[in-house]
């Protein structure tokens, strides 16, 4: 009797013991592979203060004091080559841009329309122009180099102008579709586009930040560059079927930064960009200069105080302030559309059922046979045990 119990236990203890090495054998959910850990989210504009209300900017001693004669409500200074931005008042504000949008327009639609084409102007494309638009002269019958019409629309901000591209690049609720989709893809998201000319239209909205964003990448484009920085042009006044003028009349840019006209001193190394005025919007302006190797981008929508041309005076004085602080002060964001965040790879389930279990085939891997191992071991043990029991009782 006293045998019999000895080899049950002996033997539950050696089945004990090939469980618990099957236990230390089947991995545990800590043993499945893990994916490497994310890097750290990289800081982008979304991040940045710019989306808090009021002025940032971060001086240090030495550097000048922002200039006190501002009254737009959104401005924003930023350097044209990094895309930081140096100081901001009310970035991320949603205003009417008036025919700042006009920017948009260009660098979504430029790369589509070359310069020498030809295109002959129909009744159609110049029914939808809103009362009261600025024009260039675009008259229906003639024919026009696309280059000739992109002078209007940079220089006198032509209405006109805008609704013939637009119609030849695919129409104008396409175009809006397209430069929605294009100021998305610049992480400009104040930006709502209703009417590509930028005429007053319900819902449509910009913000300093965005407007700094389109000037950018439009003089990123050496055709945009050169549009922008074009003080005077002749524009056709009557054409030939090849395009030729019959006669012309000048145009002039409206940006008087650019020009000196009206009074407004010309500023040194301005190198465009637009201008804009709407009864909704008030004055806006994109303004870049270059000076010393540096190009600085300043943005100004709807100054309250002064006239028609106070949104040139605000711009001096952050052009001026710009270039005094450019290197003493650090970015409180940027123009750079953010960096897209890598995920992590998912793991597949074959790999996780592999982890997870042993192999099917018990010839197929290591496991089985060291599990085998300590079985016999351990069945081998309980019978000498029991062996020598057996043999001091006898005795």
């Amino acid at each position: 009797m006293i045998i019999r119990v000895s080899v049950r236990g002996v033997i539950s203890g050696a089945a004990a013991l090939a469980i618990g090495a099957l236990g230390t054998l089947a991995p545990t959910a800590a043993a499945v592979p893990q994916a490497d850990p994310l890097p750290p989210q990289p800081v982008s504009a979304d991040l940045s203060p710019l989306h808090r209300p009021g002025t940032h900017v971060r001086q240090h001693r030495g550097v000048p004091p922002l200039p006190g004669d501002v009254s737009a409500l959104s401005w924003l200074v930023a350097d044209a080559r990094t895309g930081e931005v140096l100081a901001a008042h009310q970035a991320h504000r949603r205003l009417p841009p008036a025919s700042t949008l006009k920017t948009l327009f260009a660098v979504t639609a430029l790369p589509r329309l070359a310069g020498r084409t030809l295109h002959t102007v129909t009744e159609a494309e110049l029914a939808g122009v809103g009362e009261g638009s600025s024009l260039v002269g675009v008259a229906p019958g003639n024919t026009y180099r696309v280059a000739d019409l992109w002078r209007g629309v940079f220089l006198s901000s032509g209405n006109d102008a805008v609704h013939v591209l637009a119609e030849m690049n695919g129409g104008w609720r396409a175009t809006a579709r397209q430069m929605q989709s294009r100021a998305r893809a610049l992480g400009a998201h104040d930006t709502k586009v209703m009417s590509p000319d930028g005429y007053d239209t319900p819902g449509q909205v910009s913000s300093a930040y965005d407007l700094a964003v389109f000037g950018r990448a439009g003089l990123a484009n050496p055709q945009f560059a050169q549009y922008a920085a074009t003080v005077d042009a002749p524009f056709p006044g009557g054409t030939r079927s090849d395009g030729t003028p019959t006669w012309t009349y000048g145009i002039q840019s409206t940006n008087r930064l650019l020009t000196g006209a009206g009074g407004v001193g010309r500023y040194p190394g301005l190198i465009g960009v637009k201008n804009g005025y709407t009864s909704g919007a008030g004055n806006t302006l994109i303004a870049a200069a270059r000076r010393g190797g540096r190009t600085l981008l300043v943005t100004v929508m709807n100054p309250q105080r002064g006239g028609g041309y106070e949104v040139y005076e605000n711009a001096r004085s952050l052009l001026d302030w710009g270039f005094a602080a450019a290197g003493l002060v650090e970015p409180v964001g940027s123009l750079a559309p953010p960096t897209p965040v890598r995920k992590a790879p998912q793991p597949g389930p074959e790999p996780v059922a592999q982890a997870a279990v042993l192999p099917e085939n018990p010839g197929s891997g290591m496991p089985y046979a060291l599990l085998g191992a300590v079985v016999g071991a351990a069945c081998l043990a309980a019978v000498v045990i029991v062996r020598g029991r057996r043999g001091r009782s006898l005795r």
